[in-house]
């Protein structure tokens, strides 16, 4: 066994914060890396080292794996833990971290490389019966081959990106003369997102549920699914809401798919945290669709129902330790639900802002955890993941988080970028969302800016109001403003999507 004195997170904002804030409780000394734009970031601030590894620009930074290795070697750092993005399902870092006789916190460089690549994923796992949604087992080296496969699968076909992720090198063909054109359409964005254009085709299930499975396995061969997340509710196919557990699913199909995650990672020999996707049916059939070697953003809902922390258990069995829980013991504890607050305008097709968080004042409360890495006063980059924040809620049941979270969003007060906190409300309180009756296409279905517009509206006359007064001090906006909601802060609160 490998004891672990210090480690260095390879990562910024939210999860490093997050990551650093775990170790710490366990006695670890924690280093932190920043680029030029994270300079007064909280996670440099609450690291006991900080060093700074290059210009903004992540590739010269934050993905300069050789650099990061060296950093550690030159403070005798025991341990590299990756986050989620950037290195975090790296094989070849990973490799790298190992061969320099640094602990890497995560799975073996292998299990990376079989589950990086979706078709060795799925070859992998059909050996272990895992179900797979019916389409081509290689990358499409003949178009007009795969054309004949897709017609006998019948439309919607789906064409994804081997090495894809985020909707990127993705395409639904629902007829078979643009098939063609769209197979390329893919090969091209798959190249140009991740140097690789092999494609592959799969039936396209029309109503998807998103559902996943975290693993957590230890070097032992001893492997737990600690139940699933709801991550249905997405723009430009990636989550932006998620909940565990998920209200489309019964203890058979739960059981059944926990089984099933848990073959995927014998599958690669997995050890370290992990998470097994899934999309369900309107039949209740599941299918495999990947595996993500890594920490996954929504962790904290798992760890809210759960009462364990993935990241301590992952440091855990990067030192060897076996893992101290068995299947039998685990169990579901109420509801939780993770919003992603991003600096995004939801009435401009989600389109990425930047700016200076003026106001930043966070919900706080029994049940409330909000995971982030900004303070008022900083500057929301430009190089980087636009999102600020994840605001969880945990709760005795469904129907009760539901009303936390809204509760929170109202609480949360974000001025200076434009942002999603308002959606996400809008999304609480849908009929559809209430009552589980949504799937993948839930934002086309059912979202239009329109929505949000008089509340914007309305946002814009009680900020006008509250300047008019204090400059001329003047009471000119009571009869804008409820005795509630009459201070200037309190009036910071409505304008979340200035």
């Amino acid at each position: 066994m490998k004891g672990i004195k210090s480690i260095l997170v390879a990562n910024r904002g939210e999860i490093a914060l997050r990551i650093m804030k775990s170790a710490r409780e366990m006695g670890i000394k924690v280093y932190g890396i920043y680029s030029d734009a994270d300079r007064i970031s909280p996670h440099v601030r609450f690291a006991d080292e900080a060093i700074c590894v290059g210009p903004p620009p992540s590739n010269q930074s934050y993905l300069l794996g050789d650099k990061i290795i060296k950093i550690c070697k030159e403070h005798s750092i025991d341990a590299i833990h990756p986050g989620y993005g950037f290195l975090s399902e790296n094989a070849e870092f990973a490799q790298k971290v190992e061969d320099a006789g640094i602990i890497f916190i995560g799975p073996s460089a292998e299990s990376m490389r079989i589950m990086g690549s979706k078709l060795s994923a799925k070859n992998a796992v059909k050996q272990f019966k895992v179900p797979l949604v019916p389409g081509t087992e290689t990358a499409i080296s003949d178009i007009q081959e795969a054309k004949k496969v897709a017609e006998q699968i019948g439309t919607p076909v789906l064409i994804k990106a081997s090495a894809g992720g985020g909707g990127k090198g993705m395409r639904i063909v629902n007829d078979m003369k643009d098939f063609e054109e769209q197979v390329q359409l893919a090969m091209n964005e798959a190249k140009s997102a991740f140097g690789d254009d092999s494609v592959f085709i799969e039936k396209y299930i029309s109503l998807p549920k998103h559902i996943e499975i975290q693993v957590l396995g230890d070097k032992n061969g001893n492997i737990v699914y600690l139940f699933e997340r709801e991550c249905s509710i997405q723009r430009r196919h990636q989550k932006v809401i998620e909940e565990a557990p998920s209200i489309a699913i019964t203890e058979e199909i739960r059981k059944k798919m926990g089984e099933a995650a848990v073959n995927v990672c014998k599958a690669c020999g997995y050890y370290n945290a992990g998470t097994v996707e899934f999309i369900l049916d309107e039949q209740g059939n599941f299918f495999f669709l990947e595996m993500n070697t890594r920490l996954q953003v929504e962790h904290p809902v798992t760890e809210c129902i759960t009462g364990i922390d993935l990241v301590k258990e992952q440091i855990k069995v990067a030192m060897g330790l076996p893992l101290s829980f068995k299947q039998e013991d685990l169990s579901i504890r109420g509801h939780a639900i993770e919003i992603r607050v991003y600096a995004e305008d939801p009435s401009n097709n989600f389109l990425p802002d930047i700016g200076k968080l003026v106001v930043y004042n966070r919900p706080s409360g029994p049940g409330i955890r909000v995971d982030d890495g900004f303070d008022e006063g900083m500057q929301v980059p430009i190089y980087y993941d636009p999102m600020l924040a994840k605001l969880i809620v945990h709760a005795e049941n469904r129907n009760a988080a539901i009303q936390k979270m809204i509760q929170a969003i109202e609480q949360f007060e974000i001025v200076g970028v434009k942002n999603t906190l308002d959606f996400c409300k809008f999304v609480m309180k849908h009929p559809h969302f209430i009552h589980g009756n949504f799937d993948t296409h839930f934002v086309q279905k059912h979202f239009s800016p329109e929505y949000l517009k008089q509340e914007t509206n309305l946002s814009e006359k009680q900020i006008i109001a509250l300047f008019t007064e204090q400059l001329f001090q003047t009471p000119l906006s009571k009869n804008l403003i409820t005795p509630a909601t009459s201070t200037p802060k309190s009036l910071w609160k409505i304008n979340r999507l200035q």
